[in-house]
């Protein structure tokens, strides 16, 4: 379980989570060069969805080298059916899965 989040850990890299500014959960997966993954946290979930969540997105990242962004997602106001459902999240180029050999 959380594989990838070891993964990251193991090769120097870490997880945030908490308040950013006006957001009052969010999770960040980075290391030195680059942010993998950048998650709200929705409605109902829970801290263990919301790290499990992570670690696949981490992995998604690392296949597709892109990265996943639902704190800067273009969003505009949603309709009141939508408020549950997370933004589309904005996506950039990152690089491959980080060795986990020791530095």
């Amino acid at each position: 379980m959380l594989k990838n989040l070891e993964a990251l850990i193991d090769a120097h890299g870490e997880i945030s989570i908490g308040r950013i500014g006006s957001i009052p959960c969010a999770v960040t997966a980075s290391d030195d060069d680059q942010r993998y993954a950048m998650l709200l946290r929705r409605r109902s979930e829970s801290l263990l969805q919301l790290l499990e969540r992570l670690d696949t997105t981490l992995a998604w990242a690392w296949e597709h080298e892109e990265m996943v962004d639902e704190i800067n997602a273009p969003r505009e106001a949603p309709e009141r059916s939508e408020r549950d459902r997370a933004p589309e999240p904005m996506r950039r180029r990152v690089k491959r899965r980080p060795s986990t050999r020791r530095r």
